[in-house]
Formats: C-alpha cells, sequence, structure tokens
C-alpha cells in the first residue's frame, strides 16, 4: 500500500519544483532568444527592453519532475500534467508565432478538456448560507472546463508587469496547499506546494528588472493548474470553503480582469483586446515603480488568501448553523481588515494619489486652476481610463529617490 502523503512530502516536492524552475530558466531565455520568442518594447507595456519568452517551459519542467518523484500516478494526475503540457505548448507556439485569439482558445479548451475527462471536474459546490448545489456529470464538466479556460485567461491577463503573475499565482498556491491538507485533499496540497515552488523558482529571474517573463506558456500553465488544484483541493468537497476560498484567494486577478473586460465592452471593444488599463497600469501612471506595484498587489492577495486560510481554520461555526459568537467577531474583524485594505489599494492609491498628483500638473500648467476643475478632471480621467503618466513633483520624486526606491 501506497503511503499517504503529508506536509513535509509537500515542502521536498515544493523545494524540487524551485530548484528546476530556477536552474531552468536561464537556459530557456536562451532558447527563446534563438528561436525569436522575445517581447519588444510597446507603448502600453511596462517593459524597457527587449525581453526573452518561453519561461513558462522553465514552469513546466518544475512542475513535472516534482510531479513524477512525488504525485501518485493516477489517472487524474495524467489529467493535470497533461493537459499542462499541452497549454504551455500552445503557449509557446504563441509566443514565438502569435497565433489568433480563436485557434489560442480551441487550444485552451483541449487542455482544460484533458484532466475534466479525467475526473478532475465538479460535481457539486457548497455555496454559503444555501447548501449543496448538485451538478449532472455532463453539467459539472462543462462548467469546469469553462471555469479552467476562465482561469487561464485570468492569470494571463494579468501577466503585464515584472514578476506578478509568477508571485501571485505562488502566493495564491500556499493558501490553497493549507487548505487541501486540511480537508484531507494530500495530492491537491502537494501538487499546490510543486506549483507554488516552479512559480517562485521562475520569480528569481523574473523579479524586476525581469532577465525573462514567462509569456502565454507560462501564464496559461500556471492558470491551468490553479484551476485543477481549486478543483481537486476545495471545489469537490461539501466544505463551506469550497467556494468562498478560490475566489478569495484569485480574487485580485479576477477584480483586475472583470474591472478591465467591462470597460472594453462599455467602449465596444473585444474583451481580448490588448490596452493600459490593468492595476499594474494604473499604478504606474500614478508614480510607482514595477517593484512597489508589485509588492502592493503581493501585500493585497496575501491579505485575501490569508482571510480565506483563516475562514477555514477559525472554529467561528459548530458545521451546524450556529455561530460562536467570540470567534465570530475575529472573523468579522479579519474580514473589515481585508475589505479595509482592498479600499485603500483602489480608492486612496488610485484616485486620492492621483487627484494630488494631478493637482500638481495641472497647477504648474496653470496657477489659476480651480479645485472644481481638477476633481472634474480627475473624475473624468478615471471614469474613462484615458490619462497621461503623471510625473510626481521634484519634491516627491526626490524624496523616492533618497528611499532607494528604483
Amino acid at each position: 500500500m501506497a503511503r499517504e502523503m503529508d506536509e513535509s512530502d509537500a515542502l521536498y516536492a515544493f523545494l524540487v519544483a524551485l530548484a528546476v524552475a530556477a536552474l531552468l530558466t536561464p537556459f530557456v531565455a536562451r532558447v527563446a532568444v534563438r528561436v525569436g520568442a522575445v517581447d519588444e518594447p510597446r507603448e502600453r507595456g511596462l517593459a524597457a527592453r527587449t525581453t526573452p519568452l518561453l519561461g513558462g517551459l522553465a514552469i513546466l519542467a518544475g512542475v513535472l519532475v516534482a510531479a513524477a518523484l512525488w504525485l501518485p500516478v493516477d489517472e487524474q494526475t495524467r489529467g493535470i500534467l497533461g493537459g499542462a503540457a499541452l497549454i504551455a505548448f500552445v503557449g509557446a507556439i504563441d509566443d514565438i508565432f502569435d497565433l489568433g485569439p480563436g485557434i489560442k482558445l480551441v487550444g485552451q479548451i483541449g487542455a482544460a478538456l484533458i484532466p475534466v475527462l479525467s475526473g478532475v471536474r465538479v460535481e457539486h459546490v457548497t455555496l454559503p448560507f444555501a447548501g449543496a448545489l448538485d451538478f449532472h456529470a455532463g453539467g459539472g464538466g462543462a462548467l469546469t472546463v469553462i471555469g479552467l479556460v476562465g482561469l487561464m485567461n485570468v492569470v494571463n491577463f494579468s501577466d503585464g508587469v515584472d514578476g506578478l503573475a509568477a508571485g501571485v499565482c505562488a502566493i495564491s498556491s500556499v493558501a490553497f496547499s493549507i487548505i487541501a491538507f486540511d480537508l484531507g485533499r494530500t495530492s491537491a496540497g502537494v501538487l499546490a506546494a510543486i506549483v507554488a515552488g516552479a512559480a517562485l523558482g521562475f520569480l528569481i529571474h523574473n523579479f524586476h528588472p525581469a532577465s525573462v517573463f514567462m509569456g502565454d506558456c507560462g501564464a496559461l500553465l500556471l492558470g491551468l493548474l490553479l484551476g485543477c488544484v481549486a478543483v481537486q483541493g476545495s471545489l469537490k468537497t461539501n466544505a463551506l470553503i469550497a467556494l468562498v476560498g478560490p475566489l478569495a484567494i484569485l480574487a485580485v486577478p479576477f477584480l483586475d480582469t472583470s474591472f478591465v473586460i467591462a470597460r472594453r465592452l462599455k467602449h465596444r471593444r473585444a474583451p481580448w483586446s490588448a490596452d493600459a488599463q490593468h492595476f499594474h497600469h494604473r499604478f504606474a501612471r500614478v508614480g510607482f515603480s514595477q517593484r512597489r506595484t508589485v509588492l502592493y498587489l503581493y501585500a493585497w492577495t496575501f491579505a485575501l488568501a490569508g482571510l480565506a486560510v483563516a475562514l477555514r481554520f477559525v472554529p467561528y461555526s459548530d458545521n451546524h448553523g450556529h455561530f460562536r459568537l467570540g470567534w465570530t467577531l475575529v472573523m468579522v474583524v479579519l474580514g473589515l481588515l481585508v475589505l479595509a485594505a482592498s479600499v485603500y489599494l483602489v480608492v486612496v492609491l488610485e484616485i486620492l494619489k492621483l487627484k494630488r498628483l494631478r493637482a500638481w500638473q495641472l497647477r504648474r500648467a496653470d496657477p489659476a486652476t480651480s479645485e472644481h476643475e481638477i476633481d472634474a478632471q480627475v473624475e473624468h480621467e478615471l471614469a474613462t481610463g484615458e490619462f497621461s503618466a503623471v510625473v510626481p513633483p521634484p519634491a516627491a520624486a526626490e524624496g523616492s529617490a533618497q528611499r532607494g526606491r528604483p
């Protein structure tokens, strides 16, 4: 009989995946340059130099090596790894030849179908205050394919600044691993640890200033793997955390993608069209460096992931519909703190700081600019997303340099 895996297996698998990805990333970057898979600086991008792509192949290698050593050789594992290999291949071809959105979508559906047909699918889910909701086999499979394809694109859309996607996926994977082990889903817990290790190994080379990008082959790969981890680790259980956990852990990329797509649809643009309206673009336009941007988004992700983990471990309920007042108040306080942090990032950093810097810029151009005119200008810019880069006042820029910010 095979030995039951535990947290020590997850730790060893994490370290092996990290080491393999870290060691192979420079080699993959050299291959990317040779085959022409490079990202050129663009007006909507934040990269200042030509950078090789295909870093996702190193992430895939880390996942495959660690999985071969620690994951059980069963149908679902083969399905997950088969789908991962296919989507990494599709993404690599796109990084080299720039495939059309239709072809990429077909590849994403094909990659999602492999694990779903192997049994990685949601057949029921527990809704807060509503109880269990059961799906028919076909309906659950179709919904899982849609969810996996959606998550692939969510991660891909958020991959627009050095280190962001890799760091957010690593934090999310650690949270998924902790929850999966507590739910008794050891295979999912080890897989989540492997994904975290591979993402962090790549992040060594991808943190600003990045020497390599993961490309579509990495972003789509991480999205598929995170989706499979979420399905296996929580969504296939009857626990209340099943649906809430993934939504909280992945809230930052979900919100980013939702806001961007809503704005594109509002202006009658294709949802998959490229623009510079993501959170990281908006932070850059209010004067944030790339490092500061990703660190704030890491912190936001960490706070939300921590809340999801707390929902599983804090004994605020007896699991029979009765709440314990003291622990419930603890969860309420934690929830309010995370909500306050979210409001701070979205409102204060994007609106109030923009208003302060825009006021300086407008008054420098015209000292007679009124407060009403500044408010109207900021409101218009935030509503449309159309505003030029904000250059901070000399004093602010000097203070930033003195504090060693890049």
